[in-house]
């Protein structure tokens, strides 16, 4: 259960696509170079049993993951608490 990863993707739409999957990466480094390009792309492509799912990143709201990696991409802040009401 400790290599299983989280991942909801949040749409404009309102909707979202919750999936798990196990560990991609050994090393921090390449979880960072990962993130770094699912940063940059312009899709994100998600294998979910036997099939390809491909997902234009302008329908994306936001990517929330757990657990987090210990190392984060440079533009990643740390220790962040979402507020509801400010």
């Amino acid at each position: 259960m400790a290599d299983e990863r989280f991942l909801t993707i949040h749409f404009t739409d309102s909707s979202k696509l919750s999936v798990t999957f196990p560990k991609q990466a050994d090393y921090d480094y390449k979880v960072v170079s990962r993130i770094q390009s699912a940063l940059e792309a312009d899709k994100i492509a998600i294998e979910i049993g036997g099939e390809l799912f491909v997902i234009p990143t302008n329908n994306i709201k936001y990517i929330q993951a757990s657990p987090c990696p210990e190392l984060l991409p440079r533009v990643a802040f740390r220790g962040g608490t979402i507020l509801s009401d400010y």
